[in-house]
């Protein structure tokens, strides 16, 4: 099993808001957290990640018990997040927003074709390459959810959890914003919000 969640149960204060949520997610798998607003969607993925610190339950990312865990060491393990915020940088360069996602050591493995470079995202999202030099705040939703997933697709992840991928947006970005050729999808797993 690639990542199996176990009977995780997670609070905000009293309210308890994932009660018992268990999933899997074998190798090469996409899946997506389906329901309504205030279900628990993004909550699962933030506990997932380490972002919220579950109450009770396990986080198993190939064979080890990531639960409780601080986000920096989840992401070490091989896992990142799209936020539903985006959270880009305002102030920097689709380059610099880019630069950022980037893992320390990772750039001598840039030579592997299965690595994710900065011609690799702009291969996937197009748009992206004729703004890179744009801030981020000049750029419109559409393009900014390309630029948050691409510059997490930089870190070279295992895993990539994505919430809310295609939210606020218009049929026509949403289709910009998915990895329309399906070249990437090997490259890495997926678990997400709303499709």
């Amino acid at each position: 099993m690639f990542l199996e969640v176990e009977d995780l149960n997670t609070f905000y204060g009293a309210s308890h808001v994932l009660q018992g949520v268990s999933l899997t997610v074998n190798e090469g798998e996409i899946v997506s957290l389906l329901g309504r607003n205030g279900m628990g969607k993004s909550t699962a993925l933030k506990s997932i990640m380490g972002l919220v610190k579950p109450k009770s339950g396990k986080v198993i990312f190939k064979g080890k018990n990531l639960a409780g865990y601080p986000p920096y060491k989840v992401a070490r393990a091989g896992i990142a997040y799209v936020p539903e915020e985006r959270r880009i940088f305002p102030n920097l360069s689709v380059l610099d927003n880019l630069a950022m996602g980037v893992k320390a050591g990772q750039s001598k493995k840039a030579q592997d074709g299965d690595t994710w470079t900065v011609d690799r995202v702009f291969h996937h999202f197009p748009m992206l390459k004729e703004r890179a030099n744009s801030k981020g705040s000049l750029l419109s939703g559409g393009e900014q959810q390309m630029l948050a997933i691409g510059r997490s697709l930089m870190g070279n992840p295992e895993l990539l959890l994505v919430d809310e991928p295609t939210e606020g947006l218009s049929p026509l970005l949403v289709q910009e914003v998915r990895l329309s050729d399906g070249q990437g999808l090997h490259r890495f797993r997926g678990i997400g919000g709303r499709a």
